[in-house]
């Protein structure tokens, strides 16, 4: 919610000479953590923040000391809603040797010899989901 609050009191034509980007109550405002970019176009006022793209699309209330303004989108913040990074391409799986085309001496059944190394896998990419998720969890509830 906080990523919808601007510090100061900002009316429709003071968008206009706004510099960006505008600092918003979430976050670290010292470094503009989570910020949100304004330009305008006549009384149009357009927001960006890397994610989504909205339009003040109507003031609910003004008295030069609060100003509350309808928009059209739910503002996204890059920092947590922006492009992942790239997943790991999946390696091809090992091909078992069986039966009559196993080497002599082999007594291979066409089991996966690193069962245990797979599991393992499994676990560690379970645990780096629920990593990821904590992450996703703390920063939007700090």
């Amino acid at each position: 919610m906080q990523f919808h609050v601007l510090p100061n009191f900002f009316s429709v034509s003071q968008f206009q000479t706004v510099s960006n980007p505008l600092h918003t109550q979430a976050g670290n405002s010292n470094d503009g953590q989570f910020p949100l970019n304004v330009t305008t176009a006549g009384n149009q006022v357009n927001i960006t923040t890397g994610v989504v793209n909205a339009t003040v699309a109507n003031t609910i209330f003004t008295d030069n000391q609060l100003a509350v303004y309808q928009v059209d989108q739910v503002l996204l913040p890059l920092n947590i809603f922006g492009p992942a990074a790239p997943a790991p391409a999946p390696s091809a799986p090992k091909k078992s040797v069986k039966g009559a085309d196993a080497p002599s001496g082999s007594s291979d059944t066409g089991s996966t010899p690193d069962a245990s190394a797979a599991m393992g896998l499994k676990h560690h990419g379970m645990i780096a989901v629920s990593a990821g998720v904590a992450a996703i969890l703390a920063a939007v509830f700090l």
